[in-house]
């Protein structure tokens, strides 16, 4: 104990291995959310489609593909978004 009190670097905090930084969503999804990603899950869906595009954007489970003509373009998963329905045992 007075060894730990003079050497602070073999204290019982720093002998612990750091958790793994884990991902988790900021809030609860929605069932209309679910089934956007769903959508999402087999192929690209129109920017303006569903309402909830903007809500999935914002949490990072969304983005919307480049596109050269000038339109709103298409929406597709993200990896984070992949991670959330594989979570869910939805996906592939």
């Amino acid at each position: 104990m007075i060894q730990e009190a003079l050497n602070p670097k073999h204290t019982s905090a720093a002998r612990t291995p750091k958790a793994a930084k884990r991902t988790i969503l900021r809030r609860l999804l929605s069932h209309h959310e679910l089934a956007t990603l769903l959508l999402l899950l087999h192929a690209p869906i129109d920017a303006q489609a569903k309402p909830e595009i903007p809500m999935l954007q914002e949490a990072g489970l969304v983005e919307q593909v480049p596109n050269n003509t000038g339109s709103a373009g298409k929406i597709r998963l993200t990896s984070a978004g992949s991670a959330v329905l594989q979570g869910l045992g939805l996906a592939r």
